[in-house]
């Protein structure tokens, strides 16, 4: 299934999050210079994840401010994409990433990745899933009882 431009998505009622992809030359550095136009512009990481390969990583990040993200970025010199995806609180006690995936296989959701966050101030873990239908994948998780976060949540809440 196709993923839905951001304007649908959002107009949908889906409560996504956006994630920016950052390709980062395979130098020294890289990282630091990132974190400090992300530092200057009053950017909060939120979340990310560092996908290596032989010349170059990607960096997958979860931000406060997306838009103001992808803008001081792009004009550091740095490439971004964006794409959407799902944030879920897991339930308290050992199993809550079991459960979420659990509820996701049952409803034949394909995870394509995930990542953690910074700690949610009410003490609860949360996850980014980037899955293979965000309409089946939200439906499964709410019928499920599990609390989803939209791009709203993760200013300044976590």
């Amino acid at each position: 299934m196709a993923t839905q431009p951001f304007e649908t998505a959002e107009a949908s009622g889906y409560p996504t999050v956006r994630q920016l992809s950052v390709f980062l030359e395979e130098r020294p550095g890289q990282l630091v210079r990132l974190a400090k136009v992300l530092e200057q512009a009053d950017v909060r990481i939120l979340g990310l994840a560092i996908v290596h390969s032989v010349d170059c990583a990607i960096l997958r990040l979860l931000v406060d401010q997306p838009d103001g993200a992808a803008q001081v970025l792009r004009s550091g010199g740095f490439a971004v994409s964006e794409t959407e995806l799902l944030v879920v609180l897991l339930p308290a006690g050992k199993r809550g990433l079991l459960t979420v995936c659990t509820t996701l296989l049952q409803s034949e959701v394909n995870v394509h990745y995930t990542y953690s966050l910074l700690p949610h101030p009410q003490g609860h873990a949360a996850v980014a899933l980037k899955v293979d239908s965000l309409d089946m994948a939200m439906h499964a998780l709410k019928t499920g009882g599990f609390e989803l976060l939209d791009q709203a949540d993760l200013g300044g809440t976590l």
